[in-house]
């Protein structure tokens, strides 16, 4: 019960500071009142400024600078609220190659970051209010994760509604997908890679999924709440105790590298920052070629792989899947006409 309490006065914090972000104007306390929906469920105006009171201490004993003034500049009897940005924001900042070769891994996770379903309830309740809204300002605050696999948020949230999918999955070294039934219990990262660990009721026996295997459309196929989630599950050590075998068996890719691109293939080839303005043929070491497909496909038509097959071809496949999912082509220039090749003709010529 302390626990969950705790958690609804984090929700509730969080929200506070949404709304006082989300407007460069000052809010009443009767707006926020109403903007925070752990507020509007107050029993009394006395037991909503008492916790409005606690509220603003704790904010301030964490750091956020909360201040307050008014929007007239004749009269001062309606107090008003606001986050100080400019206290509240990061200093400017600088980073190194490396630096930025690892932050580029971490936008996988957080670019396109959007409000999560509490912060865009108070900002839907602000601009009911009247409130002119500054959504940009509130960016990261709460964001919802995204990542580069379509496969990510369907499963999180059958594993969150513990209802049975089915999806197709490309094993390593598999000719054809499967398809496979599945009860999701957790998904996991695990060295920059999401998991999906769960009961394959195929198999009758718990299984580990990389996200990036699965191809197509996950469909739930059950009720939520038609199968219970082991205590015991460590998603973690299973996705480890899976790899430990595979980690085993390294290979090699020759990968041609445009100048001045393709940074994360670069740093993971070790290829030396004095060659940045050239091009370059990296060996980049890898376990899993579906994996080397995604980062090669995500860097073309700069990044080129030469051999082994099996990874070009991975390559090819994402990206005709992207063709198909687009509008068909026009037709393929004649030679004469000078159009530079698509990524995916690169890629096949490897030229």
């Amino acid at each position: 019960m302390a626990a969950a309490s705790g958690d609804r006065r984090t929700e509730r914090l969080l929200n506070l500071v949404i709304a006082l972000l989300s407007t460069r104007t000052w809010l009443t306390k009767e707006q926020i009142r109403k903007a925070v929906p752990q507020y509007e469920d107050c029993a009394s105006t006395e037991a909503f400024d008492r916790m409005f009171e606690r509220d603003k201490e704790e904010l301030r004993e964490l750091g956020v600078p909360l201040v307050t003034g008014s929007a007239s500049a004749w009269f001062d009897d309606e107090q008003g609220y606001k986050v100080d940005r400019d206290a509240y924001a990061l200093p400017a900042v600088s980073f190194t190659p490396a630096e930025l070769a690892v932050l580029s891994l971490a936008a996988r996770v957080w670019a396109q970051a959007s409000l999560a379903g509490p912060a865009a309830r108070a900002v839907t309740k602000l601009r009911a209010l009247g409130v002119d809204v500054d959504e940009q300002s509130l960016v990261g605050v709460e964001p919802r994760v995204r990542t580069a696999e379509p496969a990510f948020e369907p499963l999180y949230a059958a594993a969150r509604d513990r209802q049975r999918v089915t999806f197709t999955y490309r094993r390593p070294g598999a000719a054809e997908p499967t398809r496979r039934s599945v009860q999701p219990w957790q998904v996991t990262s695990w060295h920059g890679h999401w998991y999906l660990v769960g009961h394959d009721l195929d198999r009758g026996a718990p299984r580990v999924f990389r996200l990036s295997r699965v191809e197509g459309a996950v469909r739930r196929t059950g009720p939520p709440g038609a199968y219970e989630v082991p205590d015991d599950v460590d998603g973690r050590a299973m996705i480890a105790a899976a790899q430990a075998g595979r980690d085993a068996a390294v290979r090699t890719a020759a990968v041609r590298l445009a100048p001045r691109a393709a940074g994360q293939l670069r740093l993971r080839a070790g290829v030396p920052a004095a060659d940045a303005e050239r091009e370059v043929v990296a060996r980049v070491a890898f376990t899993d070629p579906e994996e080397l497909a995604a980062t090669v496909a995500a860097a073309a038509p700069h990044a080129v792989v030469l051999e082994p097959d099996d990874v070009r071809q991975a390559v090819l496949r994402r990206l005709r899947g992207v063709l198909e999912a687009h509008a068909a082509p026009p037709a393929a220039p004649s030679a004469a006409s000078g159009a530079a090749p698509g990524p995916a003709d690169a890629q096949r010529a490897g030229a």
